[in-house]
């Protein structure tokens, strides 16, 4: 039997999900084996969270509760470490002091 997670999370970040947030949630995303999709609705459609392409058309804004799953190896880790990251802002305050 595959281990399997998933959780939902609410973006706050301003710009929502879209260019650097994307690229860093799909990098997060990509380094766990387990395979981890992402979607805007409960009900989907479930995109492959590992394609930048694929989460930056799903357009969430700030405000969107985004769904998270994952199956196979270490998918609760990949859960809960992709929601950390959404729950943080995507780094993005940290990455805003470190540049000015």
């Amino acid at each position: 039997m595959s281990a399997s997670a998933e959780a939902t999370v609410l973006i706050t970040h301003t710009v929502g999900l879209h260019a650097r947030p994307s690229v860093k949630f799909t990098k997060l995303a990509k380094s766990f084996a387990a395979e981890v999709e992402v979607a805007v609705a409960a009900n989907g459609p479930w995109f492959d969270a590992k394609s930048i392409v694929k989460v930056m058309a799903a357009k969430a804004p700030k405000g969107t509760l985004l769904h998270i799953r994952a199956k196979g190896d270490r998918a609760s880790e990949a859960v809960d470490a992709l929601v950390d990251l959404v729950q943080r802002d995507f780094d993005e305050d940290a990455d805003h002091a470190r540049s000015a």
